[in-house]
């Protein structure tokens, strides 16, 4: 039993679709599950969408009409005009107009879970359609009747013995009889209100799912050879590493690598599942095997996290930045669910780097701000330098502007302009 996740660069027009089809019909006809992403950028509009729900000034719906092109064009290249997935399409958008219409609620997160999910309804159900299509029997699932969470919208927490429950009920057997295609990212609440588990969490669905179900493996089909020492939009020199261990892949996706969603290592490892990292454009290489150990020689790994703020947090009477100081700022960071990715105390000062998000940035204002003064400066990067030396600290730090630098016998990083 395999699980496979397929990203939205695979499936984002119908000659991806056609791919992602031959590489699953290459498996059999049964024992996979596969978790899909939503196409191409569609997620990125659909937020837009969300956006023009809380703004007079835009029209939602407006907004939706390329989205709906697209994927029609999509059904276009792929099936006849009497094919159902036309109907489920359009019945799909038709839910999403619905909720532009009801402008009654106020909850940002929220509405952003009921628009943004629709992505992967709609690419899971074309590809299960065109699998059927190809002769490749299968499943559509509807993976809110499975993983159930909290109602932490935007970033749902799993709730694993109801899920677990719902999985062998559900998903089970319908893996060891066919193929089974569902949707990342998703989950739902226990009055099935719809949730998601965190931007780019289906790698953490497909987790999930092998966890359960036990399986041999899990693969993720991205579109580089698997994992590499650096983004190779960034680093022209980057190198694919053959294999790291689980501890090395956390350390990565902490500290911002996105070949792999940061939580999708600790179900894989709790049950020793080997993940694969693969290529969507060359099926037929090794890729990267995640698992118990590294390679023999890991090269410097380098990751550049973008779009960071740095907060400088002064007590306003000078107190020094002491425990129960420490213990107020931590619990406000909490509050908003803002992760510290580099932190640095002084004598009456805490400077705290942050992913530059600005809704949660003003809301930890409101509880810091009575007692102290908060600087911020944005348009920032985080460097980090695994298993480095000093060539590579000089060859990557080159003629840049720092403004922090931690550095561990392992781990260098520094806060760049």
């Amino acid at each position: 039993m395999r699980v496979f996740k397929f990203g939205g660069a695979s499936v984002k027009d119908a000659t991806g679709i056609r791919n992602v089809a031959s590489i699953i019909e290459k498996y059999g006809n049964k024992n996979i599950l596969v978790v899909v992403s939503a196409t191409g950028k569609t997620t990125n509009a659909l937020e837009e969408v969300v956006a023009a729900y809380f703004d007079s000034n835009k029209n939602g719906k407006e907004i939706l009409k390329p989205v709906r092109q697209n994927h029609l064009e999509i059904c276009t290249g792929l099936f006849k005009e009497d094919n159902e997935v036309y109907k489920q399409i359009v019945a799909v958008f038709a839910t999403i107009e619905q909720r532009l219409e009801d402008t009654t609620s106020d909850n940002y997160n929220y509405i952003y879970d009921q628009i943004v999910s629709q992505g992967e309804m709609l690419s899971s159900i074309i590809l299960s359609a065109y699998l059927k299509e190809a002769g490749i029997q299968n499943n559509w699932l509807d993976v809110r009747e499975v993983i159930k969470t909290d109602d932490t919208y935007r970033e749902a927490v799993v709730d694993w013995v109801k899920t677990g429950a719902l999985v062998a009920e559900k998903v089970t057997g319908l893996v060891n009889e066919s193929i089974v295609v569902t949707q990342g990212f998703l989950g739902s609440t226990s009055d099935n209100q719809t949730t998601t588990l965190g931007r780019e969490g289906s790698d953490y669905t497909a987790a999930i799912f092998a966890n359960l179900l036990n399986v041999e493996n899990q693969t993720i089909w991205k579109d580089v050879p698997g994992v590499m020492n650096g983004d190779p939009r960034i680093f022209t020199d980057a190198v694919f590493l053959e294999q790291i261990s689980y501890n090395e892949a956390v350390e990565m996706t902490f500290y911002g690598a996105t070949v792999i969603h940061p939580k999708t290592i600790k179900p894989l490892q709790n049950k020793n599942i080997p993940l694969h990292v693969r290529s969507f454009i060359n099926p037929e290489g090794v890729g990267t095997i995640v698992g118990k150990e590294d390679q023999k020689s890991l090269p410097p790994i380098r990751i550049v996290k973008k779009n960071q703020a740095l907060l400088t947090l002064t007590t306003k009477d000078f107190s020094f930045i002491q425990e129960d100081v420490l213990a107020s700022i931590f619990r406000a960071f909490s509050k908003v669910n803002l992760k510290l990715n580099m932190m640095q105390q002084e004598a009456i000062s805490f400077e705290a780097v942050v992913d530059n998000q600005e809704d949660k940035i003003t809301r930890l204002r409101k509880f810091l701000q009575d007692n102290f003064q908060i600087d911020i400066q944005e348009d920032l990067s985080i460097l980090t330098l695994r298993h480095y030396n000093e060539a590579t600290i000089t060859q990557n730090v080159a003629e840049k502007k720092i403004l922090l630098v931690q550095k561990t016998p392992v781990t260098y990083q520094c806060l760049i302009r």
